[in-house]
């Protein structure tokens, strides 16, 4: 059996999630919008330089969760899915996951965004098996604490390693679709890695390494 892993901002989407989640929530005026846009605008350009402290990051998003209702929460969600996120999922992306449905190779999707925001996505992608950085929530509420291992650079290979362990199917080959040059270290695992509308570092590592780079966007 074959297993097909896609990351999700930038790869899936044309977008990022997590830095659209933040500028929703400032257009909507539910957080201070000079002091939390500007937060949420370094946090991305951290990310963007490969130098994010996920930690950091995770907390500073999982704050707005702890301040609020889950079903408040999940009405917000709903409308960023309708308003933000189906506009950029594209088109060949979907083709993609399909061509690997139709031959019958699993499908995961993981990414350093958290799974409040991506679980969702995932689900409107019709994948079903998520890894991504997971909020703590205790007794009906979100605590604003990540649970776990962030699901960002070597953390997707501890995640997925543990992943693997769970799983009784044997994967013959592992493909892998990214972006970004901070997914290089799972990019280098599998023996499948593509390339997705890559940012400049990743596009001259995969050039020099031989790897496919293929164009999503619509």
């Amino acid at each position: 059996m074959k297993l097909a892993i896609f990351d999700l901002d930038n790869t899936l989407i044309a977008g990022d999630s997590d830095h659209a989640w933040g500028e929703f929530l400032v257009g909507r005026g539910l957080v201070d919008k000079v002091s939390y846009q500007a937060t949420n605008d370094q946090f991305y350009a951290d990310y963007c330089a490969g130098c994010l402290d996920i930690i950091a990051y995770s907390e500073f998003v999982f704050g707005f969760l702890a301040q609020h209702e889950l079903n408040t929460l999940q009405a917000l969600h709903h409308e960023f899915m309708t308003e933000v996120i189906r506009p950029i999922m594209l088109s060949k992306a979907q083709t993609l996951i399909e061509q690997h449905r139709r031959v019958g190779d699993r499908l995961l999707i993981i990414t350093a965004t958290n799974r409040f925001i991506t679980e969702p996505i995932a689900q409107a992608f019709g994948i079903p098996e998520l890894l991504a950085t997971d909020p703590e929530y205790i007794n009906g509420k979100y605590t604003g604490k990540v649970l776990g291992v962030p699901c960002y650079k070597e953390g997707k290979i501890t995640r997925f390693q543990a992943w693997l362990v769970q799983q009784t199917d044997q994967f013959d080959d592992i493909y892998f679709y990214s972006d970004s040059h901070n997914d290089l270290p799972l990019l280098k695992q599998v023996n499948q890695p593509i390339v997705v509308n890559p940012d400049a570092i990743l596009a001259d590592y995969a050039t020099q390494a031989g790897w496919p780079i293929i164009d999503l966007r619509d």
